[in-house]
């Protein structure tokens, strides 16, 4: 039975066997460069780069909340750049965190993800930076994903 699975480790280090997708949460202003982003990018050049080059372009694709652009960096191993959190500062709207798009670029991972056969791994998506709490992206993780029979892992790094 699929289920959430939490470890301690480094979620760049996906635990396991088979195809393996990870997931992270960017925003929507073309930003890299805080967060869990350094430690994919310290790992592999390409999330980057596709995630800027989808920004730069976006009159023409679909960059914005609750996209999700899939970025293979090993023969066994994709990265999911899911935009989820709408500018980088807290402020008079709140948090950057947007659970809907979250839970729709969810909707797109788990369609990949089962596309692939592919286990999915992630840190505590939208907790971090963007402000979320864990008690309100877990449900959607579970329903998007576990639901649809995708194994997750939950990584907290230290």
């Amino acid at each position: 039975m699929p289920g959430i699975t939490y470890v301690q480790g480094d979620a760049t280090a996906p635990q396991g066997k088979g195809v393996k997708l990870i997931v992270h949460v960017c925003n929507d202003l073309g930003g890299w460069g805080k967060g869990f982003v350094l430690a994919v990018s310290r790992r592999w050049p390409g999330p980057e780069a596709a995630y800027r080059s989808w920004h730069r372009e976006r009159a023409g694709n679909d960059f914005g909340l609750g996209a999700a652009q899939f970025v293979q960096v090993e023969p066994n191993v994709w990265v999911a750049n899911v935009v989820g959190q709408r500018g980088i500062r807290t402020g008079s709207k709140g948090v950057p965190v947007r659970y809907e798009a979250i839970d729709e670029g969810l909707r797109k991972v788990a369609v990949r993800a089962v596309e692939l056969g592919a286990s999915v791994h992630m840190p505590r998506i939208g907790c971090g930076l963007a402000g979320g709490t864990w008690s309100k992206v877990e449900p959607l993780v579970t329903e998007r994903l576990v639901n649809r029979g995708v194994d997750v892992t939950v990584y907290d790094y230290g």
